[in-house]
């Protein structure tokens, strides 16, 4: 990248100087028409420049794709990798050692996290790539939200803390009519980012309220350190993560919000994120006229 910049610059100048050079000598040659050549110098130079200052511009936005991309793949396999490794760990030490019922339980409970786990890596990856497709149309039907929810609820719940870390607030029989698989996801996405960024066993609040005129909001929020301002416009782009990939150390992949983002979208809903008291944030999901 270093490299391709200099010599980007190298000929920008090289461009500029040649450019000035000739228009020089043309108002060496004909100092009669000096007003003209310099007019148009200026207008040529001007447009040079800005052409310039866009090809960097997307120059450096392919190379932070591409860079992200990288990165993108770097997580997905350290996902993949995890769980597998600890799945294998749990059924080699059922297989060769002497467990009693509640031990290989607990063993096998572990390795239904981790399975689950890759489960939600590869549905978030399968749905990203319908997502690419502009073709791609959900396929609607009426379901209860209020049981898609607590459904959710309670799996993350177990996997979480041994403690009550996830505190529901729901309204009952909320029907919706939209994709039950993709709403799955957002919901899913939203509550694990929301333990993921959080300290261990904090409350994270998870709301479903159904309002007067018709619309649903869905919430979550979490005690943790919380967004930046600056970041909180960036944090729907696709494999986008807050902070420096080599000093990271939550999990993840870059995908969920911006599946969650896409998928609102989509379903003519939107997603707001608000800072939360006295540390965290909450990302507020309004479903306008869904409420039946």
């Amino acid at each position: 990248m270093k490299r391709a910049l200099v010599l980007f610059y190298f000929l920008v100048f090289y461009a500029i100087t040649q450019l000035l050079w000739w228009g020089y000598l043309l108002v060496n040659y004909e100092p009669e028409r000096k007003g003209m050549i310099i007019g148009e110098g200026i207008f040529f130079l001007l447009i040079f420049i800005w052409g310039a200052m866009r090809l960097k511009k997307l120059f450096s936005g392919e190379h932070k794709q591409q860079q992200q991309q990288q990165n993108f793949l770097l997580a997905v396999t350290h996902e993949l990798k995890s769980p597998l490794a600890s799945v294998k760990l749990y059924i080699q030490t059922i297989l060769k050692r002497d467990l009693d019922r509640e031990q290989q339980k607990v063993f096998l409970s572990n390795s239904l996290k981790d399975i689950e786990r890759l489960d939600d890596l590869v549905e978030n990856v399968l749905l990203t790539t319908k997502l690419e497709n502009r073709s791609f149309n959900f396929p609607k039907e009426n379901f209860n939200l209020t049981e898609l929810v607590d459904s959710v609820v309670d799996r993350l719940q177990k996997n979480a803390c041994s403690s009550q870390v996830l505190r529901p607030e729901l309204d009952g029989d909320v029907v919706i009519h939209a994709d039950k698989f993709a709403i799955t996801n957002v919901v899913n996405n939203l509550i694990e980012n929301a333990i993921k960024y959080s300290p261990p066993c904090a409350t994270v609040d998870v709301k479903l309220k159904e309002s007067e005129n018709r619309k649903i909001i869905f919430s979550v929020a979490d005690h943790g350190q919380g967004i930046p301002e600056e970041e909180k416009k960036n944090i729907f782009n696709k494999f986008y993560r807050i902070g420096n990939e080599s000093t990271r150390k939550t999990k993840g992949t870059g995908l969920g919000l911006y599946i969650v983002k896409t998928v609102l979208q989509k379903h003519n809903a939107s997603i707001k994120v608000k800072d939360n008291t006295p540390s965290g944030s909450i990302f507020e999901v309004t479903f306008e006229n869904y409420a039946s």
